[in-house]
């Protein structure tokens, strides 16, 4: 008998980060939308690639790239923002997490995810949930509320209106409304990378 049979299954969105290739919860998936550019704010980590307007609101997008291997992503056709819902000392907020390419959404019994080694993955532990194996492979698992402290993401934000002077619609800033949400279609399992349809602009 299968030993995983009876393990409760829990969905994550797997995508490219560095030619990696790494999962977070589809619960903390809020979107998913194709990178047009952000707007750089100073003083913030380097990490930060800067704050896009998602219809209305201002979200910190964060190059995944970066904080782990030190290069900025490709802004390139496939490259995308995914979208999350964080929770941090009972608070809640957004950010974006800038990726090479999004692959698919595949179901995990928890029994398939390891502890995190302390070498090997290309990620620190620190920010990893676990390793999880999915057939010949391991795909690394984010702590998405340790990828970037809440005090650099609050950064993101406050220095937002210092950046345009007194008032922040001085500012402009990519806007992403919904007729500029990607069509995105992805498979429910499997190694077949999405296909994201980049509207055309207005």
């Amino acid at each position: 008998m299968d030993p995983t049979a009876h393990d409760e299954l829990d969905q994550y969105l797997t995508f490219r980060v560095a030619g990696e290739r790494y999962a977070v919860a589809i619960l903390r998936v809020r979107e998913i939308i194709p990178y047009r550019g952000a707007t750089r704010v100073p003083l913030t980590s380097p990490a930060v690639r800067g704050v896009i307007n998602l219809r209305g609101s201002v979200v910190p997008v964060v190059d995944l790239s970066v904080r782990f291997q030190g290069a900025e992503t490709p802004a390139s056709k496939r490259a995308c923002v995914v979208i999350l819902d964080l929770e941090a000392s009972d608070e809640r907020s957004v950010m974006g997490l800038l990726v090479e390419s999004v692959d698919a959404v595949i179901d995990l019994p928890a029994s398939q995810i390891q502890a995190a080694p302390e070498f090997g993955s290309g990620v620190g532990p620190d920010f990893l949930e676990g390793m999880a194996r999915i057939g010949k492979h391991f795909v690394a698992v984010l702590d998405v509320g340790r990828v970037l402290a809440p005090d650099e993401l609050a950064a993101a934000e406050l220095t937002l209106p210092e950046a345009a002077g007194e008032s922040s619609d001085e500012l402009t800033l990519p806007e992403l409304g919904d007729e500029a949400a990607a069509e995105l279609t992805l498979p429910e399992s499997g190694e077949s990378t999405a296909e994201v349809s980049d509207p055309e602009p207005p």
